[in-house]
């Protein structure tokens, strides 16, 4: 059975930046279980993996276009260091959910701060980054309807 739309897809994965650094790997956990075609990997991986079957193995290079986009300046943004008094030990790294103007959650990533504001940024952290992925497909099965209506695969077998 081929990697194809709305089939359950079990990868172990390595992710590596242009510099060669591991930025996120499966190994020594368990193998990534999604369904293919549901938005879950990014497009150009899912791209890449379409048509592949279990023991293959795919080396894909993929740019920001088809990674998670292009820097974006304007999702940088000064806050008042006063909206963040509930948080404890705001540092610089910091990852927090805020609340957009229409109350939608805003994951952002505090860059800089002082004693009055603090500067956040909303682009994914590896927006503008070409991607490196080592992949190797493990299992290619056909989705239940459960997991077809939950929207994930069920840890890569039948349950949750």
């Amino acid at each position: 059975m081929t990697i194809a739309r709305n089939r359950v897809v079990t990868i172990d994965y390595t992710l590596t930046d242009e510099g060669g650094a591991v930025l996120d790997t499966s190994q020594g956990e368990e193998p990534l279980a999604y369904i293919h075609g549901t938005g879950t990997l990014v497009p150009g991986l899912e791209t890449a993996l379409e048509g592949k079957a279990a023991s293959e193995h795919v080396s894909v290079t993929v740019s920001p276009d088809q990674g998670y986009g292009a820097r974006d300046e304007s999702v940088i943004f000064t806050i008042s260091r006063g909206e963040f008094e509930d948080v404890d030990d705001l540092s610089v790294g910091m990852k927090l959910e805020l609340h957009g103007e229409h109350e939608e959650p805003l994951l952002v990533t505090v860059i800089t701060m002082d004693q009055e504001e603090v500067t956040v940024d909303a682009n994914h952290p590896l927006a503008g980054q070409t991607l490196h992925f080592e992949v190797d497909v493990r299992g290619v099965r056909e989705a239940t309807a459960e997991e077809l209506a939950h929207g994930h695969a069920h840890d890569g077998h039948h349950g949750h």
